[in-house]
């Protein structure tokens, strides 16, 4: 069997991240523990690159634009959609959810979503460190996964 080892060595790599600037404290939270364990596996501050938008659905053009470039080995999108009242909160999750995963699908640049879907605020502010963490793992594997491939 020839197995491919996960790989976290993020030396050499250019990412992109997108961030929503809706629900400020915890995309910053998530911006902040991205941005630390992107540096703390080996990516350089220059070749990191944020890009912020108003909100989850704005993400994906803005990833697909970031992905077309051919700048990126992994992009990452960071965002909380935290239910209202209204049906609006089933729209923002499921669409941007889906423009996501259509971005790497068509270009083949992998992107580790961690936009949080939350009943409230205290779940996000609760989720967003290990998420943020978690985005900068997956970004990294999922980019030397497939230069592996």
């Amino acid at each position: 069997m020839n197995k491919i080892n996960i790989n976290l060595d993020g030396t050499g790599k250019k990412i992109g991240i997108v961030q929503s600037r809706f629900n400020p404290e915890v995309c910053d939270g998530l911006l902040s523990a991205c941005y630390t364990e992107l540096l703390r596996l080996g990516v350089k501050k220059e070749d990191i690159r944020i890009a912020t938008v108003p909100g989850a659905l704005e993400t994906p053009l803005i990833l697909q634009h970031m992905a077309l470039s051919e700048k990126y080995d992994a992009l990452i999108a960071l965002g909380a959609i935290i239910r209202g009242e209204t049906y609006h909160f089933e729209v923002v999750s499921n669409e941007s959810a889906r423009g996501i995963s259509e971005v790497q699908l068509n270009t083949g640049v992998p992107v580790a979503n961690a936009v949080l879907t939350t009943e409230d605020d205290e779940q996000a502010l609760a989720r967003m460190l290990v998420k943020g963490t978690e985005a900068a793992q997956v970004a990294i594997e999922m980019a030397n996964l497939v230069r592996a491939l």
